[in-house]
């Protein structure tokens, strides 16, 4: 498919504004574009984070905390099984343990096993923390909670209280917990809506620690160093996909920060070891595609005690035995998706991509906790919002579990709701959100959803919106195309909502080979718009691509810079061919 390439817009007298505060040049239209509008939004100190006191229930819900620990109560935080709720569960626990201290208190984490379970504070989760021999007296649910309406119902029949802390968006209706923590609530007024589910628990600390200090539990001098956790914070704000916005931008910023100075959890470390990548270069690429990944690989294969347990672990020999186990599961989790992927293409050879709004594939031996990232690749390849379903069980009956990707402009939850609607019996259940979802169906009923979900499709869909396209920031001056450059860019804090700089150009092709036969390194010089050729060679490669490239070629690309025997070099990794050169 060929992709349509589209300049970012931006306002020059904003981005002469940042560059006459000494932003450099090519930051200052970047920056511009991605609506920054004076630079004092470009400082990223903690002292500009939100107050916890705009984050409706805060404040009570810690001191309800206080109160809870000094009362002795036994807590339970009941996580997920990504790698946002792994983070999130670590930090409670460490943050709460640290913060009671002074009383010892009794705390633990559960995290349900995804294939058994599902998703939340099920009813069957509260009976399984009912049982335990330290019963708990309070459940703390990290990264879910808001939906679960009969779990919370259950945990108060059996005499269990319950705080959520989540960021997912609510149902019509809200469990009746003791209180409930989370940005897109009804009526909560806090300004970013943006925060993880680390995030909120981060925040709720942070609450707790200012009533344990009004309490006079802790001085400012001797109170747990909650920045301490900041790392956690990052890594499960970016591994969420959570955009970010300026207050997300201050946590990452910071625990990435924190990192480069070597000053993360052991559990942090030893996953950057195992992934043998440098933390002195720490990045939010670094996060979403390396170390979240690795932790996902436990949620996704088996369950996400593992990956706690590494960021829980005090020392780095524990931590590192535990992180080459999870890069273990993350090489078997990559193998698992090759294959279904393999599968995926094969059962798709006669299908017209051109005439049909949707992919939705089945296959019996594909494994549920891949499916997610089957979705993601294919939705990727042939730019169409992708539900891919593997078998699984449902209160002891055979069903069908899908997971689901989507394109811009095509919100995935409402297009369930409408199948739901149209047809009633059709999904047993689903949720999520405008890019991402999930559903279970009866087994014998796929066929019948595919018609359904296609017919929905095309009546929303418009050829622009099924037209790919690649949002670029213009082009650098062929000087400017420098490994200082690359260092500037590789320092700021890009992710979802803040789209890290692809520029493009026209480029000679003076050399193209391939590597492992499928990625294709390149030699390239550099096009002036006079047409003349810039004497500077520059290197280039193109992951996954082993087709070679016409000459001249527009190509879209990210600068970086790469280090090669102690030397700095700029290079140029390849998005994508304007085909309509």
């Amino acid at each position: 498919m060929t992709v349509q390439f589209t300049e970012r817009s931006y306002s020059k007298s904003k981005a002469d504004v940042l560059e006459q505060s000494g932003v450099h040049s090519v930051l200052s239209r970047l920056f511009a574009a991605r609506g920054i509008q004076n630079p004092d939004e470009l400082v990223l100190e903690l002292k500009h984070l939100i107050p916890p006191s705009q984050l409706t229930h805060c404040e009570e819900a810690a001191k309800y905390l206080a109160n809870a620990i000094e009362a002795g109560k036994k807590l339970l935080i009941v996580a997920d099984y990504d790698c946002d709720g792994a983070t999130a569960c670590a930090v409670g626990m460490k943050g709460l343990k640290a913060l009671g201290a002074p009383w010892n208190i009794q705390i633990d984490y559960f995290v349900p096993n995804r294939f058994t379970l599902g998703y939340g504070l099920t009813p069957e989760v509260v009976e399984l923390a009912a049982a335990r021999s330290q019963r708990p007296d309070i459940l703390i649910t990290v990264d879910n909670g808001i939906a679960s309406l009969a779990g919370v119902a259950k945990a108060n029949e059996l005499g269990m209280e319950v705080l959520v802390t989540d960021h997912h968006l609510p149902a019509d209706q809200l469990p009746q917990a003791a209180w409930i923590v989370n940005p897109n609530q009804p009526n909560c007024q806090f300004p970013s809506k943006a925060l993880a589910g680390v995030g909120v628990m981060f925040y709720l600390l942070i609450a707790l620690r200012a009533e344990l200090r009004n309490r006079g539990v802790f001085t400012a001098e001797n109170q747990p160093r909650l920045e301490n956790l900041l790392d956690l914070v990052a890594l499960g704000t970016v591994a969420d996909v959570a955009s970010l916005d300026r207050n997300n931008r201050v946590l990452v910023a910071s625990g990435i920060k924190r990192i480069k100075q070597g000053q993360m959890q052991a559990g942090i470390r030893a996953l950057y070891l195992a992934a043998g990548k440098d933390p002195q270069r720490a990045s939010t690429f670094d996060l979403g595609f390396t170390l979240g990944p690795r932790l996902n690989a436990a949620g996704r294969l088996a369950d996400m005690s593992l990956g706690i347990q590494c960021l829980l672990a005090e020392s780095n020999d524990e931590a590192l035995r535990l992180a080459h186990e999870l890069d273990r599961m993350n090489r078997e989790r990559r193998n698992i998706e090759a294959g279904m992927q393999e599968t995926a293409l094969a059962s798709l050879v006669d299908i017209q991509i051109g005439e049909q709004a949707t992919l939705c594939l089945y296959e019996e031996s594909w494994h549920q906790g891949v499916i997610g990232i089957l979705a993601s690749r294919l939705k990727e390849k042939f730019h169409r919002p992708t539900l891919i379903f593997a078998p699984g069980e449902e209160a002891g009956l055979p069903v069908l579990k899908g997971s689901g990707r989507s394109i811009q402009g095509f919100h995935l939850r409402d297009a369930l709701d409408l199948v739901s609607k149209k047809h009633p019996d059709l999904i047993l259940k689903f949720g999520g959100h405008a890019m991402a979802a999930g559903l279970t169906i009866h087994r014998d009923s796929l066929k019948s959803f595919q018609t359904c979900f296609e017919e929905i499709a095309q009546s929303l869909l418009t050829e622009e919106i099924l037209q790919r396209q690649l949002i670029h920031d213009g082009s650098l001056n062929p000087d400017e195309i420098e490994p200082e450059l690359g260092l500037l860019l590789a320092n700021e804090v890009w992710g979802q909502g803040f789209p890290a700089p692809v520029f493009v150009g026209e480029f000679e092709v003076l050399n193209q080979t391939l590597i492992q036969d499928k990625h294709l390194r390149l030699q390239l010089k550099a096009i002036q718009s006079n047409g003349s050729g810039h004497p500077k060679t520059l290197n280039g490669i193109w992951f996954s691509r082993n087709i070679p490239l016409p000459n001249p070629a527009r190509l879209a690309y990210r600068l970086v810079t790469d280090h090669y025997q102690g030397v700095a070099r700029a290079q140029l990794h390849i998005e994508a061919l304007d085909e309509a050169l």
